[in-house]
């Protein structure tokens, strides 16, 4: 049986890992079934027991090894409850992946199938939790070094236009300089720009918000040189929220425009 490795751990609070080694992608069993431990220390044997029914729900009972230790921790608020949210099914599609949680740090690494799959299950985490906690989201399409050089060119950075419209701010035009540049260095493959904004408003009007800030985009990067054909636009408003729109900060993060390679 092949599962997704998934572990979760923090320094601050709790430490808890569950990981797992994926069997070989072929016909043949593997010669020992693949495994998520459960390791570190909870706050409480009410936590303990709740991780661990979890795990089991998702991956089966007999796939899961319990090496938890009780106590000797203390844990923020509704600690047990959020631990349980953020182990969804969406997990068991991260292949040699971390789920590392340092109080109300979140970060999450390892491999997806597809670019619409990576932001998903970092959108049902940041949706499950409340909004003291900030996520990291270090997935890697399974295959996609051109996609990782897109991600880290735009390096968490949110390309900026004026408050409620579609015109570029002068940070914002630098970054897509940057990424012009990474564009032309993958050689410049078919890639969707995908308009996202904050939940504030009129789901309509964020929606027509989101496409034409994305098809701005698209004319600025036509303008330094990437092929009109190789780039479409699309707006999906407050649809995919990467972070909680509850704060400030959270409704900047969701206020952004993402480079998805076609096909992924």
């Amino acid at each position: 049986m092949k599962l997704s490795p998934i572990l979760i751990a923090s320094t601050l609070f709790f430490h808890v890992s569950a990981f797992a080694q994926a069997s070989p992608a072929t016909s043949k069993p593997a010669e020992e079934p693949a495994k998520v431990v459960a390791s570190g220390s909870v706050p409480d044997e009410a936590s303990r027991a709740a991780i661990l029914a979890r795990l089991r729900e998702l991956y089966g009972a007999h796939n899961v090894v319990d090496r938890l230790e009780v106590g000797g921790v203390v844990p923020p608020p509704n600690w047990s409850e959020n631990m349980t949210k953020i182990l969804t099914p969406n997990l068991k599609q991260v292949h040699k992946g971390q789920l590392q949680v340092s109080g109300t740090q979140v970060a999450l690494k390892g491999n997806v199938a597809n670019e619409a799959l990576r932001q998903q299950v970092v959108s049902e985490i940041a949706t499950s939790l409340n909004p003291t906690y900030s996520i990291d989201n270090g997935l890697i399409v399974a295959g996609g070094e051109a996609q990782v050089i897109l991600d880290k060119t735009l390096s968490n950075r949110v390309v900026e236009f004026e408050s409620g419209a579609a015109t570029l701010t002068p940070v914002g035009r630098a970054i897509l300089d940057e990424m012009a540049g990474a564009i032309k260095q993958i050689g410049a493959p078919k890639i969707q720009l995908i308009g996202h904004t904050d939940s504030q408003g009129n789901r309509q009007a964020n929606v027509a918000l989101s496409l034409a800030r994305a098809n701005t985009v698209r004319a600025y990067l036509i303008d330094k040189g990437i092929p009109g054909e190789a780039l479409s636009a699309s707006g999906s408003g407050p649809d995919q929220p990467v972070a909680s729109n509850d704060t400030v900060e959270g409704r900047a993060k969701n206020r952004r425009i993402e480079f998805r390679l076609a096909g992924r």
